[in-house]
């Protein structure tokens, strides 16, 4: 009958496949305001190494004392204080400060932005990573990610004036196999990643055989079961594109 392979045993969600969660600093995002609250002012205590992730991540203190785990930009230092405005109206659109979109000029690079008002932030968190305001119309503000890609967005969503801390950190190679190791250890990644074609049979559905070779059409059913769901899934044609 053979064994069951990787992909079917991820679903298990035993420790071995457990993204290690004592570890992570905690969620980071915009804390949400209170019925009357239109102005936060709050300043970084310290920088802290959050495993799993690849900015990094600082404490930060509100005036009322309260504290939670907040995105910095490059360039801001301990210490330094910055507001979360509600309206931005007469805010200072510096890098730190975070302010709805609705008061962003257009071409203001900015990350860590809300999909809906006080959902916290969702898009551009990556170390290194910015989106631009690109355009407004009405009650929507379109904005450029690095993708290429655009998407328009609620004027009320909130955003961080800047970019990302932590960038160029893909340009230093790991040089040695033990650090790319620990470094999907921490983010709960199967390494090193294996061809399905250079596998025994058991093991994937394109394994086995004299050469490497699937030995059989790569194109896959939406509906199937995981383990079999490998390959073109759901393609609508392949080959070359005329």
């Amino acid at each position: 009958m053979g064994k069951r392979i990787l992909a079917q045993r991820k679903g298990r969600g035993v420790l071995g496949f457990r993204s290690p969660s004592h570890r992570h600093a905690g969620e980071v995002k915009y804390r949400p305001f209170k019925q009357k609250e239109k102005l936060l002012k709050f300043k970084i205590i310290e920088f802290i190494h959050s495993p799993g992730r690849g900015a990094p991540v600082a404490r930060i203190q509100f005036d009322d004392a309260e504290k939670r785990l907040w995105l910095p930009p490059e360039g801001v230092y301990e210490g330094e204080e910055f507001i979360q405005s509600k309206k931005g109206y007469g805010q200072t659109v510096s890098v730190g400060n975070i302010l709805p979109l609705k008061k962003m000029p257009l071409g203001t690079l900015v990350f860590n932005i809300e999909s809906t008002p006080q959902d916290g932030g969702k898009f551009a968190r990556a170390s290194g990573v910015a989106a631009i305001v690109r355009n407004k119309s009405g009650n929507k503000v379109e904005v450029l990610f690095r993708s290429k890609k655009t998407k328009w967005i609620n004027e009320s969503c909130l955003a961080t004036v800047g970019v990302v801390a932590g960038g160029g950190r893909i340009d230093k190679p790991f040089l040695k196999a033990g650090n790319k190791f620990h470094y999907k250890k921490s983010k709960a990644k199967k390494w090193p990643v294996v061809r399905g074609v250079a596998m025994n049979a058991v093991s994937h559905p394109y394994g086995g055989g004299a050469k490497q070779s699937p030995h059989k059409p790569t194109t896959t059913s939406r509906n199937a079961p995981p383990g079999r769901k490998v390959g073109q899934i759901a393609a609508r044609r392949t080959g070359h594109q005329n």
